[in-house]
This record gives C-alpha cells, structure tokens and sequence, in this order.
C-alpha cells in the first residue's frame, strides 16, 4: 500500500505550509499529493506550483470539476500539466454536487452519470491525439453546420496514459467509476465497510469491463490526528466539525452523497439528526451529534502502533493508496503527522 497526501483547499491561510508538506512528503517517498477545488482556489494552479517545487512526488487532482471546465480543456490542462512535470500528474475528476455545479458554474446537475461517462471518453479521446470527434447526448464535437472542425491536441504528453480517478461516493457511480476510470478517490472510508461501500461496486464495473481489480488504484483520504489512546475523545473532537458539515450541509436536503454514505455505514438517525441541527443553523449541535465511532472509523486517530493497525485493516479490505490529511495549525504538527504515517506503515509491513 502507497501514501499520498491530501493538501484541501489552497488560500485558507496556511499556503506557504501547505509547500512545506508536501515538499516534506516529497522527501519522506510519499506516492502522490493531492489538491482540491470547489469556489476558491483552483487546482491546475495548485499543481503546477506543487510541482515546481518539488522532485518525485506525483501530483493530482482531487479533483478538477466536471461542470467548470469543457472536457477538451481538461485534456489540454492534463496534457500540459503531464508534459511539465515530467510524468508526475493524475487526473481526477468529478462532478461536484448541484449547488456548486448550478449556483457557482450556472451548469445544470442533472444525468452526472451519463455526464461523466461521455466526459471521460472526450478526455481520453483527446489526450490520445486523435483528432476530436463526438456525438454525445450532452457533448457534440464539433458542433454541426458550423465552421467548428476535428482538431488534434498539439502538446505531446509525458506518458500515452495518464491516470483517471473519479471521485465516487454513490454505487452507481463507483460502479461506473471501476468500468472508465483507472482509480476511485473515496472519502469517509470505514475499513470495516468498505467492501460494501465501495468494492464490491468498483468490482462489478470492472467485470463488466472485461479487468479485475488488479492494477486499480482504491484511494481514499484519511483525517489523521496523532496521541495516545486516553486522547481519543479529544482527538475525534478535532474532525466533529469537518464531519458535521459533509454529513450535515454538504448538499441539499434531498441530495446529500455523505449523508446517504453514512446512512450506508449503519448510522440512519444519526445522519438524519445531524442534518436537521445543520440545516437548522445549530452547527455546534450538529457537531455534538456525530458519533464518535463514526469519526474513528473514517479517521486515523491515537498513537503510531494504533493507526499501523488501522492501516493493515484499510490495506486488507482493499486500498492500494491512503491518503493522509494530517491535522494540526502547525507545520511542525502536520510534519510529525506525515513522518507518522512512513513509520505507522512501516510498522504495518506495508511500506
């Protein structure tokens, strides 16, 4: 099982630690660093920062969102982006949820599966450098009885396959994710329910694609906080906020991906109450109303020997690479929580 590590969102103050990290997992072997967008920073520009600044680590996208960027921009983003850092980038994709997609991007939420889908193969399409063609429910290139015509992508990439991740929470769409995509990016994972959840969809798209699960990246992301077992409390207290509002207010009422995941873990009322206190404005009863077994078991909390446990259970029930998100408001804090996840792997057998 490999590492990576997940930066969040640029620009909430902690940018020039954010470089420092990931250069720090650059050193320490870590696989892949991630960067994330929503309203606010933008990955590509993330990335290409990252990468400049850094040797051998990967860089990746987690994710670029589908209703900001037409597909054949987010080919010549991959592309240009592969070519710089010589053969470091991943593509990640997803379709954000409907109240960025509608109310940030003006892109309608609706057909996400039929969208990625057509999405996907524009992208391969095009980073293929086969002049671009297609005939689509939702994408038509080029567009007819005009002067548009089939161009091919100029710039060369590193590699003739760069890898595709989609960002997958529901089962039809992690089912569809194992058929398209090279890897799934996954967040709340529950190593306990994870063949629920997630790999037994991903299998299924995979079979129905004529592969197995060999050579298929399975990449969640884990809030990580270090201490010792009497601070477990206190340490799942750290991510009650950032579980409050996926669970809570991450999405509508009536769509909410988190929510029904953790609906899908076992915690029915409990989601639904966390919801009512959010969408309330009672964020702090929100907060109060996760279980702290839910955190713990989507988290990676407690001492080294304790989270190499936990990563022994995550590599048994099928991740390839885990992706850290140590907590802290110090440098020095997100550090020990990298240098923690080498040795905790280390203790596993894993690295």
């Amino acid at each position: 099982m490999r590492l990576g590590i997940n930066l969040g969102y640029w620009g909430a103050g902690m940018d020039a630690d954010n470089l420092a990290v990931a250069q720090e997992a650059d050193r320490l072997g870590y696989s892949v660093c991630w960067a994330a967008e929503a309203y606010g920073s933008d990955a590509p520009s993330v990335l290409s920062w990252v990468a400049a600044q850094t040797e051998r680590i990967d860089v990746g996208s987690a994710i670029l969102q589908i209703p900001a960027r037409t597909p054949a921009m987010t080919a010549m983003t991959a592309a240009t982006l592969d070519s710089l850092t010589g053969g470091r980038f991943r593509l990640g994709l997803g379709v954000s949820g409907p109240q960025v997609s509608e109310g940030w991007y003006g892109v309608k939420f609706d057909k996400p599966l039929a969208r990625t889908r057509e999405y996907v193969e524009i992208v391969r399409k095009a980073m293929s450098r086969e002049r671009l063609s297609y005939e689509g429910e939702h994408w038509t290139l080029p567009l007819p009885g005009g002067p548009g015509k089939a161009l091919r992508l100029t710039v060369h990439p590193q590699r003739e396959h760069i890898p595709l991740y989609i960002a997958a929470i529901g089962p039809k769409n992690l089912e569809q994710t194992g058929e398209i995509a090279d890897g799934a990016l996954l967040i709340f994972p529950s190593a306990a329910h994870l063949e629920d959840t997630a790999i037994r969809p991903l299998r299924a798209g995979r079979e129905k694609a004529g592969l197995t699960m060999d050579g298929f990246d399975v990449c969640p992301t884990l809030p990580l906080a270090l201490g010792s077992v009497a601070d477990l409390p206190k340490l799942a207290d750290t991510f009650r906020p950032y579980t409050a509002l996926y669970v809570g207010g991450m999405g509508s009422r009536k769509q909410n991906f988190y929510n029904q995941l953790a609906q899908r873990m076992g915690y029915e009322q409990q989601a639904a109450d966390i919801q009512d206190k959010y969408l309330a404005g009672e964020k702090d009863a929100a907060a109060a109303a996760v279980p702290q077994e839910l955190i713990d078991s989507t988290c990676l909390l407690g001492p080294v020997e304790r989270i190499a446990d936990r990563m022994k259970e995550y590599a048994a029930a099928g991740v390839t690479t885990l992706s850290l998100a140590p907590s802290g408001f110090s440098l020095e804090e997100r550090v020990a929580g990298l240098r923690a996840g080498i040795e905790a792997l280390s203790l596993a057998g894993l690295g």
